[in-house]
């Protein structure tokens, strides 16, 4: 976590000297989103449901392993889902479908992860409306499709949006950026279809996710398992490192040392010369590191448990889309 986000989330009253760009940032994200409003800038829509899950907060928010969990959910419902993502930190330009055995270098982390653990065809680019016609090409099975952080893409029509939201963190100082975390204000959530707060709870979110944490799994084949209360050196490289810490100590694993950087860190063997094993890193930190990984380095698996009242919520919310289409994979 840099010195920023920390300060962002620690309210650090330094914070205030941004806020002349913040009020820069509002006017010139507030006239481009009245301009599609208009129709001035054109909102193009895709022939099958879309559903954003995004957040209005930089930084991690359990985007993954909640997408993990919907695309299962949606399959349960009789659907045929997709994804479709920008690819951060990649080098894609123009639409690519990602294979598991891709560069997350080329693809990004986060969609190379989402190609390995959802089962759901998942293409990149950086225009999301590109991408989803191009998944749609590739794959005509497909028949919605879930766009990865995709809230602020105007030009790509949708039909639900679903918000994560930091449940520990909440939204920092409440600031726009650069003075604070938010990409939009805080009233945006009003105009969401379902606002979810991860590990923790929100009066401003209608249910909650919880994160669990499978067995360590080794970054390379036949390796000796890692057992709970071992003495480990904790890696991260994502949004909120402090949760990832939790649920290692949670788990039982013993911290001897912490190694964090930015989210995205393109991971090199060099960052490792200082730290011996044994290692435990993130899932989204494995698939940049399994290349160059030795025999004591371990991933943290997570998955997204929601309760109640998000699933019920998604019923609802199925069950009126699929009226609106015309179809019965949306209707219980």
């Amino acid at each position: 976590m840099n010195l920023l986000e920390q300060a962002w989330y620690k309210k650090h009253w330094w914070c205030a000297l941004l806020l002349p760009f913040s009020a820069l940032f509002y006017l010139v994200s507030s006239v481009r989103r009245l301009l599609f409003r208009a129709g001035v800038l054109k909102t193009e829509r895709l022939p099958v449901p879309v559903l954003i899950v995004g957040n209005i907060t930089v930084g991690g928010t359990g985007k993954t392993p909640f997408t993990i969990w919907l695309c299962d959910y949606l399959r349960q419902r009789g659907y045929t889902p997709g994804i479709i993502s920008r690819g951060y930190g990649g080098k894609v330009k123009a639409p690519r479908l990602v294979t598991e055995l891709d560069s997350p270098a080329l693809v990004g982390d986060e969609p190379l992860l989402l190609a390995q653990r959802s089962g759901c065809p998942i293409v990149v680019s950086p225009d999301r409306v590109a991408a989803g016609r191009f998944l749609l090409e590739k794959r005509p099975q497909v028949d919605i499709i879930i766009s990865d952080d995709g809230l602020q893409h105007y030009r790509l029509a949708r039909d639900l949006e679903i918000v994560l939201l930091d449940g520990q963190r909440g939204l920092g100082n409440g600031w726009l950026l650069p003075a604070g975390p938010l990409r939009e204000l805080p009233k945006r959530l009003a105009s969401v279809d379902l606002v979810i707060a991860n590990s923790g709870s929100s009066a401003l979110a209608a249910g909650e996710i919880k994160l669990s944490s499978a067995a360590a799994s080794p970054l390379l084949p036949d390796a000796e398992p890692l057992t709970p209360d071992t003495e480990i050196q904790l890696v991260a490289g994502i949004g909120n490192p402090l949760r990832f810490k939790a649920s290692a100590e949670q788990a039982g694993f013993k911290i001897k040392h912490c190694h964090f950087w930015p989210d995205h860190h393109p991971f090199q063997a060099d960052d490792f010369n200082m730290v011996s094993g044994p290692i435990l890193m993130t899932e989204k930190d494995a698939v940049k590191c399994r290349k160059f990984a030795r025999p004591d380095w371990y991933y943290l698996p997570v998955q997204a448990e929601p309760d109640a009242a998000v699933v019920a919520r998604l019923d609802a919310l199925l069950n009126t889309l699929g009226i609106r289409y015309g179809t019965q994979s949306g209707i219980d």
